[in-house]
């Protein structure tokens, strides 16, 4: 009996996952086209401005609609969650099937929510050493939305996520070191405690209280260690793609400072549902990373440069600890005086 019931995640990400925008089939193939192009573009730029060199000899993109990048993702997720299904074998709640299905719905309701609002990602879980997505129908919405130029936008979007695909496949030990940590955040799980918890909490955020997401439900002492040095992680990995496109965006994207200043705004302003799901998940600390992330970065390259930022991919000794998001000059201190 699975932990969690992959089937139905699947299937319920696609039957609650938002439509797409009306495009025609000349539409939607010239999108798909123009992202393959642009992506290829974009993984010059990235390469010029970063000084880091992809290196594996595929470099492709996979453009899809919103069913299918939920289904990759629910593939990755079976990847990192069947070896705590193994660990907790014996367990009552393991072999029960109601809590796999519960589980399973809950998966489901996230991804369909999240198949939305994602525009790309460089997926690492399923596949060696990862795929970029993008996400086209969401792409074009957004796009639609901010009245933006369509070219520009749709390059704007390629330069974040083939960043993400560089410092992936351009530090030989990064994606390595990702999974690790993820590993060691499942395997410090305490499952049957943290599901009441988890229910605790979801009563606190349907009452409206402040500060409750899913994700501190969840977590145990030891996670909160392992969630530290992911969160320092993905905070710099995601200020870096932000210092990226905004560094390469004035040279080759003509109304940069019109898409910046729109989609700043559309991170920044969210209707009533969307902030509860935002917060009930965890989603707003994302939200954070980006603007945390990018300053760090930003603060770290005006003092030592590209090549002083980039002894950040030495080693995971080089990385930024949590507390050092927030003093770049400590970062600076330890590893690149």
């Amino acid at each position: 009996m699975a932990l969690v019931d992959w089937d139905l995640a699947t299937s319920t990400a696609a039957r609650l996952g938002p439509t797409g925008p009306a495009v025609s089939l000349d539409e939607a193939t010239s999108v798909v086209s123009d992202l393959r192009v642009l992506a290829a573009e974009a993984t010059g730029h990235v390469a010029a401005y970063t000084g880091l060199e992809p290196l594996v000899g595929d470099a492709g993109v996979r453009v899809v609609d919103r069913r299918t990048w939920a289904a990759v993702n629910v593939a990755g997720l079976r990847l990192v969650i069947n070896p705590l299904a193994d660990k907790l074998a014996d367990k009552p709640f393991v072999n029960n099937p109601i809590s796999g299905k519960v589980a399973g719905l809950q998966a489901g309701a996230l991804l369909a929510f999240l198949s939305g609002k994602v525009l790309g990602q460089y997926e690492v879980f399923d596949a060696d050493p990862g795929q970029l997505l993008l996400v086209a129908p969401n792409i074009v919405a957004v796009e639609r939305k901010l009245r933006a130029n369509p070219r520009d936008f749709r390059l704007w979007v390629c330069i974040h996520e083939v960043t993400h695909r560089t410092q992936f496949t351009g530090v030989p030990w990064l994606r390595d070191h990702f999974l690790k940590e993820i590993r060691d955040y499942i395997a410090a799980s305490e499952p049957s405690g943290q599901f009441l918890r988890a229910a605790g909490k979801l009563m606190d955020a349907a009452r409206g209280r402040d500060g409750v997401s899913l994700l501190d439900a969840m977590q145990t002492p030891a996670q909160k260690v392992v969630l530290d040095r992911l969160t320092a992680l993905l905070t710099v990995l995601e200020g870096h793609a932000e210092q990226v496109m905004d560094g390469v965006g004035p040279s080759v994207i003509g109304t940069v400072e019109h898409i910046r200043a729109s989609f700043d705004r559309r991170r920044a302003t969210a209707n009533p549902v969307e902030q509860y799901l935002r917060k009930l998940f965890g989603l707003d600390i994302k939200l954070r990373q980006y603007a945390e992330g990018r300053k760090f970065v930003s603060s770290v390259i005006d003092r030592v440069g590209m090549s002083g930022f980039n002894r950040v991919f030495d080693s995971p000794a080089t990385l930024p600890v949590l507390s050092e998001l927030s003093d770049p000059d400590a970062w600076v201190a330890r590893v690149a005086p």
